[in-house]
């Protein structure tokens, strides 16, 4: 797969698992991995452009005596989701005409 349409699509698979709720790296890498592979390499970078571009938030909770980074989605976060859902019929029709249909 072209490295930035994944980039792409792997930005909103970590958009939609902290729409459930608040998570964790692991988890969501966890989350994420039945549907495209994601490694914590990639991740991290991710979430890293997303707090930076106010899609998510960030805070810590004390676990087993360490902080753990928890990540939130946030309403620019939620609304990004709701503008890739609204492109993704003209994607469909570019596939259809590269397909032949």
């Amino acid at each position: 797969m072209d490295i930035q349409l994944k980039r792409g699509l792997l930005e909103i698979c970590v958009l939609k698992a902290l729409e459930k709720s608040d998570s964790y790296g692991y988890q969501i890498i966890k989350d994420i991995s039945p549907y495209i592979e994601i490694s914590e390499s990639t991740l991290y970078p991710i979430l890293k452009r997303l707090e930076g571009a106010e899609a998510l938030s960030v805070y810590s909770v004390e676990h087993n005596g360490r902080l753990r980074k928890y990540y939130s989605i946030t309403e620019k976060g939620k609304k990004r989701i709701k503008a890739f859902l609204a492109e993704w019929q003209e994607i469909m029709n570019v596939y259809k005409f590269i397909e032949g249909e």
